[in-house]
């Protein structure tokens, strides 16, 4: 099958409206491509399978969450997919947290022209979820990550919003399973394992629960 939007078919059907803004997100990551590296470049050719569909498994297992926090966002995969899904509600927003730069220009760039539901955070991880103020920047219900750090680290990073009630969905490649292992020798941890549908040996965990040993 050609790589484009209608392999989003396959998987998961989306209306008009929001494939004509998946379409114009993936034409704003060929041209910025360009000048920064935003994806792999062996994954360009493959873009709608290896990147938009991967990262619509999060909003397929969480479709009742409307406040997102999306640690590393780089390119936008997944946080910005999840956004522009969500682009027709108005409850809905996801707080893309990107300290590049030039990449949070992208995300901006991608906002302005899709009228995704997200906002940009051009911080370190660490001052964001430090100096969130759930009364102004809201109360958040799921975590979001890919390509970022390993297990261990994103629990440290999401731990302050799952210990308030969010669920954390982390995409994992083929070591998953090492990952879970080394998280557990720090973190206590609720988690299902979910085989993304994209790519079977990789999978997306889902977290409800992150305390240290003590």
């Amino acid at each position: 099958m050609r790589d484009g939007p209608e392999t989003l078919d396959a998987y998961f059907p989306v209306s008009r409206e929001t494939r004509d803004r998946l379409v114009i997100y993936v034409d704003l990551v060929r041209r910025w491509q360009k000048a920064q590296n935003l994806v792999s470049p062996s994954t360009l050719p493959h873009i709608w399978l290896r990147h938009v569909a991967d990262s619509m498994q999060i909003h397929q297992l969480a479709p009742d969450i409307r406040l997102w926090i999306d640690f590393g966002a780089g390119a936008g995969f997944p946080g910005l997919v999840t956004a522009i899904l969500l682009a027709d509600e108005p409850s809905a927003m996801v707080h893309l947290v990107e300290s590049n730069q030039r990449k949070a220009a992208f995300l901006r760039a991608v906002i302005r022209e899709t009228d995704a539901a997200a906002c940009i955070h051009a911080d370190r991880i660490e001052s964001v979820t430090d100096h969130w103020d759930e009364a102004k920047d809201g109360v958040i219900e799921g975590v979001s990550a890919r390509a970022l750090a390993d297990l261990e680290a994103l629990c440290g990073f999401a731990r302050p919003f799952v210990a308030r009630g969010a669920r954390g969905f982390f995409h994992k490649g083929r070591d998953s399973r090492s990952e879970i292992v080394k998280a557990s020798h720090t973190w206590n941890l609720d988690l299902v394992e979910h085989r993304s549908l994209i790519d079977p040996q990789s999978a997306i965990l889902e977290i409800h629960r992150i305390d240290p040993f003590v």
